[in-house]
């Protein structure tokens, strides 16, 4: 049986995009749509019935937030076989563990909690930080959010941490029939000054070339086993943030690998991670990759 998609819910504007995102997105791979609202409130208050008005409210907009999310979904995509569940728990240890039998977890930029001027929730931050699945934020401007560009973006980090995300984009960029674009960033050493070029930019040839080098390998498998995708290597000089955030204005999805160290339950995510989920253009999608 097919591994679901689980989107967080919680009725904000920016999670009914993921939503819409999500649903778009297990119709492309064919799988089921499981929506979760986590609710402390059903944990400390389901259980006692109360005459209190306020109370009532909340009963009945917890039962309506993730129902009504369902429908949105079914109306935008009816082939997509979309279920629900209210759980009794903090949204980031619901989201986990419902990531543990999930194809991948999905939310939304911020939650019904978020200040306005913060770029990323910490739901997001969380789950993305420390789920053992691929973790997609949803956020970025309307071209990318409806797949305008037909062109997805992988950072090729170290192949250690990389080579479930490469995977993932091949099967991500074959679903979508768009070009994948990987992209290895590149930086000369501190200790290689203007004075230390001679012959002149041999040393800038050098590190350009072993970046290529390493491209290649990272690519050669699973080229292979996805001949149709169309894919576009390159390599550019600077900090990778700086280099995959420029290019996710070009892009449908960002895709980066994360190390995840077993025994390690604290924030698992580097500065690209973080750079990105929090200033991307278009949604960012982080694989892990196991120890």
């Amino acid at each position: 049986m097919d591994l679901p998609l689980v989107v967080g819910v919680d009725g904000s504007e920016p999670s009914l995009a993921a939503v819409d995102w999500a649903v778009d997105e297990a119709h492309r791979h064919g799988l089921p749509l499981r929506l979760v609202y986590a609710s402390l409130w059903e944990r400390y208050e389901g259980g006692s019935p109360s005459d209190d008005p306020e109370h009532r409210a909340e009963e009945a907009r917890v039962g309506d937030v993730a129902e009504s999310a369902a429908e949105r979904a079914r109306r935008r995509r009816p082939a997509v076989r979309v279920t629900t569940d209210v759980l009794p728990e903090d949204a980031v240890s619901a989201l986990l563990h419902e990531g543990q039998s999930a194809a991948t977890l999905i939310t939304g930029s911020r939650g019904r909690g978020g200040l306005r001027g913060l770029l990323l929730g910490s739901v997001g931050l969380a789950v993305a930080a420390r789920a053992h699945c691929p973790v997609i934020v949803v956020r970025g401007d309307q071209a990318a959010l409806s797949g305008a560009h037909e062109r997805i973006l992988l950072g090729a980090g170290d192949p250690a941490s990389t080579a479930e995300a490469v995977r993932f984009a091949f099967r991500e960029a074959e679903a979508r029939d768009c070009v994948l674009d990987v992209v290895r960033s590149w930086r000369r050493p501190t200790h290689e000054t203007i004075d230390h070029l001679a012959p002149a930019g041999v040393p800038v040839r050098l590190h350009e070339q072993r970046a290529s080098l390493l491209l290649d390998a990272l690519l050669r498998e699973p080229a292979a086993a996805h001949p149709a995708v169309r894919v576009r290597p390159a390599t550019a000089e600077g900090p990778a943030r700086t280099v995959l955030l420029k290019r996710s204005a070009a892009a449908d999805l960002v895709i980066i690998g994360a190390r995840r160290r077993r025994g390690h339950f604290g924030l698992q995510l580097g500065r690209v991670g973080h750079t990105l989920l929090h200033h991307a253009d278009c949604p960012v999608a982080i694989v892990p990759q196991q120890e």
